[in-house]
């Protein structure tokens, strides 16, 4: 059976593990490593060797995969060829990899278990604390628990710092990927694309605030979606705050304006009216 071959991107550093994919020799197929991984529906070769990751995965195995994403849409893109699906049975979140990254998505790899498993930032399972039911779609490792001694002597002050840590560390993580995620768009030549398409998407909603028709559950939508965003409230922070060295400028131009009127005015008595001033010459 065909396999495919690993290899390296050249763009990338050597430990980035986004850089490793997999191609198969003599036809148009290329594909990331961890979009295979993660796939639900993926399986790697019952051949495979962890010693020899060159030949992991089988052509007809990443054929099969591809046709089933013909069919899923992606939450975050709303484009098909979505395999990666949440860890939770009853969800039907479907992504693709680098977008469950981008939603904030939680990945649970386990590598030496041959684990990797993605949930949706509604059911992560740092977030929630309850169990996985026995009715997920694949089979889980038992979640490793604190004793309830260990517990009981950590005070609440330290399980909080701990915790905080811990969203710490993976929010760092998120970020780190995010960046690099762009970053590969732009080589790609994509940042223009995905620029002209969020300027397309600030425009539309320009239209619906400004339209006198537009319905009021629809005027709030958009207005919480570009406070949600980020951007609308940091530029509204920026206005907000030049707002005072603005009114400094005007109240320190119309002192500037005041003075040249008094000077003005004094001119007007100092100098002779028209009339008094044409009698002087003719005389």
């Amino acid at each position: 059976m065909a396999k495919m071959l690993r290899r390296q991107c050249a763009f990338c550093p050597d430990n980035e593990e986004c850089s490793v994919m997999y191609i198969a020799e003599g036809q148009d197929l290329a594909v990331h490593q961890d979009c295979l991984l993660y796939s639900s529906g993926f399986v790697e070769s019952e051949d495979y060797n962890p010693e020899n990751l060159d030949e992991r995965f089988d052509v007809a195995s990443v054929m099969t995969e591809l046709r089933r994403g013909r069919r899923l849409v992606c939450n975050f893109c709303q484009k098909k060829g979505a395999t990666v699906g949440c860890e939770v049975k009853n969800c039907r979140r479907s992504y693709h990899y680098f977008c469950a990254l981008c939603d904030d998505a939680a990945i649970d790899t386990k590598e030496e278990q041959g684990i990797y498993r993605v949930f949706c930032p509604k059911h992560d399972p740092v977030r929630k604390t309850s169990l996985y039911d026995e009715d997920n779609k694949r089979e889980r490792s038992a979640i490793t628990v604190q004793s309830s001694s260990a517990t009981e002597k950590m005070s609440e002050k330290e399980k909080i710092a701990e915790d905080s840590l811990k969203a710490l560390r993976k929010k760092q993580e998120r970020q780190k990927v995010r960046v690099e995620f762009l970053r590969k768009c732009k080589r790609a030549g994509l940042l223009d694309e995905i620029f002209e398409e969020m300027l397309d998407t600030l425009h539309l909603a320009q239209e619906k605030l400004m339209d006198d028709n537009t319905s009021e559950a629809e005027y709030e939508e958009t207005v919480i979606s570009l406070f949600d965003c980020g951007l609308f409230e940091n530029i509204l922070t920026n206005a907000h705050s030049g707002t005072e060295e603005k009114i400094q400028a005007l109240q320190e131009t119309r002192k500037r304006l005041d003075t040249q009127i008094e000077l003005l005015k004094d001119l007007q008595v100092i100098l002779p009216a028209p009339e008094y001033a044409s009698n002087c010459t003719s005389e």
